[in-house]
């Protein structure tokens, strides 16, 4: 694989209501570390990571948009959404609120996304709960398929949290189970996962982005006409030198 940098671009964007962690799942995938007291987005703000996929021997980069959850962004973030192969649903998993509004930011990226993104919803702020239901990399495909879903899952471990730590601790408002099961109903992987320690957040790009690759290729993504997927063409093989890639914007 010598001489080439990645294999495939893929478009991600990040949407979600304001203040769920979107800016420090982004932050702590590309820089690997946490904001504290980020700024609100405004607007977008972009990102990208090279991750690899062992099992596919794929090195795919992702290309990340971070949209701003205040309506009165929704028309600018909107026209981000187009093209995206993939999209990260994020709820914060102390408020009711913000799972039960992630039904409407699904909506809307079902409208002006690309028709076969690969969604993945994402509990997040785990840290803050001291049930910490087992956050798991698990879901279905989002297109229809012959075969039962595999399930896997990342057991969580429970420990006893010190003083400082249970001061800060909050309510549970959103059940894993009653998540897990809306995102099946609609096609959605799903894991819960944590900004601030870091748990769970690249596996869910991983997990994303290897739907994605598995669309590719059963010729549900055509990476010479699907904007949100873009195919590196190198001069040679991969064994081979020097090479000229391509990326999407």
């Amino acid at each position: 694989m010598a001489g080439i940098t990645w294999h495939y671009v893929f478009k991600f964007i990040i949407t979600g209501d304001a203040a769920v962690g979107k800016s420090s799942l982004l932050t702590r995938l590309t820089d690997q570390r946490f904001l504290a007291n980020p700024d609100p987005t405004l607007g977008v703000e972009f990102g990208s990571k090279l991750i690899t996929i062992p099992e596919e021997n794929k090195v795919v980069k992702l290309q990340c948009w971070d949209t701003a959850g205040q309506e009165s962004f929704r028309a600018i973030t909107r026209s981000y959404y187009r093209g995206a192969a993939g999209c990260l649903l994020v709820y914060d998993v102390t408020s009711r609120r913000s799972f039960e509004n992630v039904r409407n930011w699904l909506a809307d990226v079902r409208e002006h996304a690309d028709p076969h993104v690969s969604c993945i919803l994402i509990g997040n702020k785990i840290d803050l709960v001291e049930d910490t239901s087992p956050p798991a990399a698990s879901g279905t495909s989002s297109t229809p398929s012959t075969n039962p879903p595999k399930v896997s899952t990342i057991k969580g471990t429970k420990s006893s949290p010190s003083k400082a730590a249970a001061a800060k601790l909050k309510a549970r408002e959103v059940p894993y189970e009653e998540a897990e099961l809306w995102a099946k109903e609609e096609g959605l992987l799903f894991v819960e996962a944590s900004a601030k320690s870091g748990v769970n957040v690249e596996q869910a790009f991983v997990d994303a982005s290897r739907n994605i690759l598995e669309k590719i290729k059963k010729g549900v993504f055509d990476d010479d006409r699907s904007p949100g997927v873009k195919l590196s063409k190198p001069n040679v093989s991969l064994e081979g030198g020097a090479t000229k890639s391509m990326c999407c914007t």
